[in-house]
């Protein structure tokens, strides 16, 4: 038996084996970088956020971190507001109190008690709490990118934000600047 190939199989294949070629090319020119979309402010899903980021950077990806929406609120500072604020910018900072160890699990938080207990058992078991992992992640070079719009929304300001070495205040279009260079993106 003869398998006979016509000038459009050719043609075919030679498309192919060309969009490979772009694939290939785009594949090594994309850096072995991490960009994590964090959305929660809940102390478990940032705690799993900054363990992969400060695992990542450890392993030597350049991670960049984009904080959103509830996210934005957990990385504000304890502490006073900033003055000039409006009724529900107040009420906001009020309702969203600054502070790693104020942010609620997402289950079983039971008025604190559960968060307690979990503080409790990272410290004897030598388990990272979240303002060791962010400070981890700030001294590994994680790049942080702090929505504007989700920050104008609540009323927090840049100033109100914890003091990290490589924090922006941008908008997603910056961020989505810098994924595009990412081989992996993640939702938390």
């Amino acid at each position: 038996m003869t398998i006979t190939f016509g000038e459009s199989d050719v043609n075919r294949t030679g498309h192919v084996s060309k969009q490979i070629e772009d694939l290939k090319r785009q594949l090594a020119a994309k850096e072995n970088s991490l960009s994590l979309v964090v959305f929660s402010g809940e102390l478990d899903k940032m705690l799993a956020a900054f363990t992969i980021a400060t695992g990542a950077a450890a392993c030597g990806m350049k991670v960049s971190m984009f904080l959103t929406f509830w996210a934005t609120a957990a990385m504000k500072k304890s502490g006073p507001q900033a003055a000039g604020k409006g009724f529900v910018e107040r009420l906001f900072g009020w309702m969203l109190p600054g502070g790693f160890t104020k942010q609620k699990l997402s289950k079983l938080d039971m008025f604190g008690i559960g968060r307690r207990m979990m503080f409790r058992e990272m410290a004897r078991k030598n388990v990272a709490n979240l303002e060791q992992l962010v400070e981890t992640a700030d001294e590994l070079g994680v790049e942080f990118y702090v929505c504007e719009s989700s920050m104008s929304l609540m009323g927090i300001q840049c100033e109100e934000l914890v003091a990290l070495s490589n924090v922006k205040c941008c908008g997603v279009a910056t961020f989505l600047q810098r994924s595009a260079l990412s081989n992996t993106t993640l939702f938390i």
